[in-house]
């Protein structure tokens, strides 16, 4: 006597059980963008590599629209990532102070702050303002 094996259904309806899966979903999708951004900054790096010709081709690779939302959603996806890392920051590394633990959103505080900090520098430094 042969039984049927038992095959569990795949369903997606887990993904809004509670608002943080779908939030985590996309956290972790974030990545896949990220990574082609730094794939295409490597391309560059290989083109600049190549030759005056094959830079200005790569640059003008990048004026493209297509090149530009994808550039712009690998920017949204960063910050998504940074804020979403940031806010978790003080439960990965609880800070003491002697007896008493600093307030999560003072943690938060100062990473948001030194990024504002370090954005701005990096701003100055390229000439922006």
């Amino acid at each position: 006597m042969s039984r049927k094996p038992y095959v569990r259904a795949l369903r997606w309806e887990w993904l809004t059980r509670h608002p943080r899966y779908p939030r985590y979903l996309l956290r972790e999708l974030s990545c896949l963008f990220i990574g082609g951004w730094t794939l295409m900054m490597v391309w560059g790096l290989a083109r600049l590599a190549q030759g005056p010709e094959a830079w200005a081709a790569f640059l003008d690779a990048l004026r493209s629209p297509a090149s530009i939302v994808l550039q712009a959603l690998a920017l949204a996806f960063a910050v998504y990532h940074s804020v979403t890392w940031f806010n978790l920051t003080p439960k990965a590394l609880p800070l003491q102070l002697g007896e008493d633990f600093v307030a999560d959103r003072v943690i938060s505080g100062a990473h948001f702050a030194v990024w504002g900090l370090l954005s701005l520098a990096v701003l100055l430094l390229a000439g922006a303002f």
